[in-house]
């Protein structure tokens, strides 16, 4: 090919394609074909997972004397009971549910972020129903001891934190079991999206013991409501340490027991990730503990830490304080919560670009309190910084475009001989001073910045449910009428018909054809993006049109029209 910026092109065009056939296959139930992502695991029969059995007690650590290995309760253990009672709980961002098997938290429902569009129903983050599983545990292994599968009572007293309250106790206490007491104190503050966690044991017995608590947050593998054919988010485990940082576990990894995490440690988080959403065990820093990630059934995942207790002698007693996080992935909240708890908000590789470009938008935000016109001007910004960077690009191509006649011409008349219409365009280049790559290398440079922008919005839980204007509700989900993705088809094609056109009529056609179809995609992304990628494209068109005045080239739109009749 000629022009090396064609080829350039041709790998971009064909890259998009591939990304397009493996986002398709995907939506039609098939395997990526290039790009295998985390598959779900779904049961045979098509029916929900059942839930967890015993088999969601983890098994104790080396430390313990087996017992509870592989879940199974030790000699002399209770049968497990029947589901125990549910208890309702509400604060001024949660509702809460509890169940008195376990004292576990089965239900969490977000009051200030909506299911879905704005003003619908509050989002259920934890749950366990028939069609969907996920809940916080714990409990107590390394002997016959209190489980998440043990009855417990819930303390008599107040469970709706009131106006003028600032602080909201939830106990839950067992019954002696293998000599063990233990009690479950929840603490639930104001304001606050992480929920304190106690658990108090107390030796009833007349030997010493050391039990390991264990703390699991289980969920089945769906997906998350907000994905489209043409993009994903991650979801399942994570794990955090100080040694390799973050670390994701896609189900499928856990289907196939390839899970490479760190197991022993004194520091970090464990938590389950999804779009927007996230939930977190906050054990005390230096507190050690072995980490875990494994299958609890067909379909149900779990992840989790396991920490032993000092001995407790009869009649003595010893506390371990945890803290779980439920909530939206604001990552203001998430850094003063614990470090690299912001970490679930997942920007990829382009983290270190991703992180200062959140803060200059939620900065911007600040000023205009609207979200919408926030991703304006932040856009804004970015083209002025690189301006000149820009200018120079536009210039090679406006270049390019005033020479494209003569390269036309040429091209037409030495068409039977490629070796001399090789030289002649090297000489019309030299003549002119064109490099033909001179639009391309200031443009490359910034599309590591724009990429990480666009993970910024895709991420960002505050695009959810905010309006812009108009008819634009949510910049989190797609435009309902399809107006900013057909605008966005129409200033992309315009931009096409600024730049310098292919002399070879193909190339020219797939150099229209490519705008439709990256359009296409467009139609199903969310308005904030989509908002995004106008405002670059007019401010794009704007400055290639100045520059292209400023240096005497006609503005003059190409008819695709009649190069398709050719």
């Amino acid at each position: 090919m000629n022009d090396i910026r064609r080829s350039i092109l041709w790998v971009v065009f064909g890259f998009s394609m591939v990304l397009i056939w493996d986002k398709w296959q995907i939506h039609n139930g098939q395997k990526p074909t290039f790009f295998p992502t985390a598959a779900v695991t779904a049961p045979a029969d098509g029916k929900p997972a059942a839930p967890a059995t015993d088999g969601s007690v983890p098994a104790a650590s080396s430390a313990v004397p087996a017992g509870a290995a592989a879940g199974i309760a030790p000699a002399g253990a209770p049968a497990p009971a029947p589901a125990g009672q549910r208890v309702d709980v509400s604060t001024d961002l949660f509702k809460l549910t509890f169940n008195t098997e376990g004292g576990s938290l089965i239900g969490a429902t977000l009051l200030q972020h909506a299911s879905k569009q704005l003003g619908t129903a509050p989002i259920e983050l934890l749950t366990q129903t028939p069609e969907h599983t996920y809940i916080a545990q714990t409990g107590l292994i390394g002997g016959a001891f209190p489980t998440h599968k043990t009855p417990m009572t819930l303390v008599p007293g107040a469970t709706a934190l009131v106006d003028g309250q600032n602080e909201l106790q939830i106990r839950f206490e067992s019954a002696d079991v293998g000599g063990v007491k233990l009690v479950k104190t929840y603490t639930l503050k104001r304001g606050s999206y992480v929920i304190g966690v106690s658990h108090e044991v107390a030796n009833t017995g007349a030997a010493a013991v050391s039990p390991q608590l264990y703390v699991q947050l289980v969920r089945d593998g769906a997906t998350g409501a907000s994905e489209t054919p043409f993009y994903s988010t991650f979801t399942g485990p994570a794990v955090y340490t100080n040694e390799q940082k973050y670390q994701k576990v896609e189900f499928k990894k856990i289907d196939e027991n390839k899970v490479d995490i760190v197991k022993t440690t004194s520091d970090g988080y464990v938590a389950m990730v999804q779009h927007y959403f996230a939930s977190a065990w906050l054990l005390a820093e230096g507190t050690a503990r072995d980490n875990f990630v494994r299958k609890v059934d067909n379909n149900l995942y779990a992840v989790g830490s396991i920490t032993t207790l000092p001995a407790v002698a009869p009649g003595q007693s010893q506390k371990v304080d945890a803290r779980l996080f439920v909530g939206p992935q604001d990552e203001h909240v998430l850094e003063a919560t614990a470090p690299g708890l912001e970490l679930v908000k997942d920007y990829g590789w382009l983290t270190i670009l991703a992180k200062p470009l959140y803060m200059l938008l939620s900065t911007i935000h600040g000023f205009v309190a609207n979200w919408g016109w926030s991703i304006v001007l932040l856009v804004v910004l970015l083209k002025a910084a690189f301006y000149w960077l820009n200018a120079s690009a536009y210039r090679s191509m406006a270049k390019m475009k005033a020479i494209n006649p003569r390269i036309t011409e040429m091209r037409e008349r030495l068409k039977s001989n490629p070796q001399a219409m090789q030289q002649e365009m090297m000489k019309i280049y030299r003549e002119e001073k064109v490099n033909p790559l001179g639009g391309c290398f200031p443009i490359m440079i910034q599309i590591p910045v724009f990429i990480a922008l666009y993970w910024v919005l895709l991420s960002s839980v505050e695009m959810r449910n905010a309006p812009w204007m108009a008819w634009i509700t949510d910049l989190s989900t797609k435009d309902p009428f399809f107006v900013l993705p057909a605008f966005m088809t129409l200033t992309t094609i315009v931009q096409t018909a600024l730049n310098p056109l292919p002399p070879d009529p193909l190339q020219a056609k797939m150099m229209w054809m490519m705008p439709l179809m990256f359009s296409v995609m467009f139609f199903f992304f969310p308005a904030g993006l989509v908002l995004y990628w106008i405002t670059n494209n007019v401010l794009t068109i704007a400055q290639q049109a100045f520059i292209n005045h400023k240096m005497g080239v006609p503005l003059k739109i190409t008819n695709p029209f009649e190069l398709f009749k050719k």
